[in-house]
């Protein structure tokens, strides 16, 4: 749980950036509700502060597609029909990592292709080191004091392997991306697995 004090000063500060595991329940389609934003209007969704937690830290990599985010917290939670959010939903709902803080590690800078993206940051390794640096200015204005972070993809996994200090961070886990071409169902029981492991149950 996080205070309203602390909601507030997120959403004012990382609202265009960030988000939280937090979302409507899926409706008819896996991809129903996504974008329905009144699940973080507090007077809405009054227990929305007793589920959110920043002890847990979920990072991508950066945003996929040039975007234009019209509400707080749009990130993550993207409604359109190319998007595979919906996964991170299906994998996390009714699980203790359900409510995380989500953000991504490279910020303000879009390219589409992963592999352009990976050039680009190896040309540019000052870029890395700016984003790290607000990365963790970032842990520090949400309270997280060394959460447990799970790194969406290989990139984002080995950026915050390299860069960030190992005091930053409890554990970092690194996960399946959710743009992989597998099912939902499959996904969960990959990203499950792959946190079971990192944690030895």
């Amino acid at each position: 749980m996080i205070t309203k004090e602390l909601f507030e000063k997120i959403k004012e500060t990382y609202g265009d950036v960030a988000s939280w595991a937090v979302w409507e329940d899926e409706g008819k389609t896996p991809k129903s509700n996504m974008g329905n934003m009144d699940i973080f209007d507090l007077r809405m969704n009054p227990n929305l502060l007793n589920i959110l937690q920043n002890n847990v830290v979920m990072v991508g990599l950066d945003f996929s597609r040039q975007v234009n985010f019209t509400k707080p917290f749009q990130n993550f939670h993207d409604p359109s029909p190319s998007a595979n959010d919906f996964k991170i939903r299906y994998a996390f709902t009714n699980s203790v990592y359900y409510g995380a803080y989500m953000t991504d590690v490279i910020k303000n800078t879009v390219i589409i292709s992963s592999q352009n993206m990976r050039a680009y940051l190896n040309a540019n390794p000052a870029i890395i080191k700016r984003n790290i640096s607000d990365f963790r200015k970032e842990l520090d204005a949400i309270e997280a004091h060394k959460p447990e972070i799970l790194a969406f993809g290989v990139d984002a996994f080995e950026i915050l392997n390299q860069y960030l200090p190992k005091a930053s961070y409890s554990k970092l886990i690194k996960l399946t991306h959710y743009s992989h071409y597998i099912s939902k169902e499959k996904y969960k029981e990959e990203v499950m697995k792959q946190i079971s492991m990192a944690i030895g149950l």
